[in-house]
């Protein structure tokens, strides 16, 4: 058996190094979650919701008047 009184390696389980490994920003750890939880039924609904910002954002500025002809 092993010492518990031994310490671990610090680079036993890559910690430190997955510390210091620059993040990709919030989209890539949007993905990362989506591919690791399998989320996949939280794509349609962000896609939706930027959507709709999209519109919003665009509603009060001067492509007001070509947006509201599709509605």
């Amino acid at each position: 058996m092993s010492d518990p009184r031994k310490e671990p390696r610090p680079d036993a389980d890559g910690f430190a190094e997955e510390a210091e490994r620059p993040s990709g920003g919030i989209v890539r750890e949007f993905w990362d979650f989506l591919k690791q939880n399998k989320k996949w039924w939280l794509t349609p609904i962000i896609i939706t919701l930027l959507l709709v910002g999209l519109l919003v954002l665009f509603g009060g500025g001067a492509a007001a008047p070509f947006i509201y002809t599709l509605f």
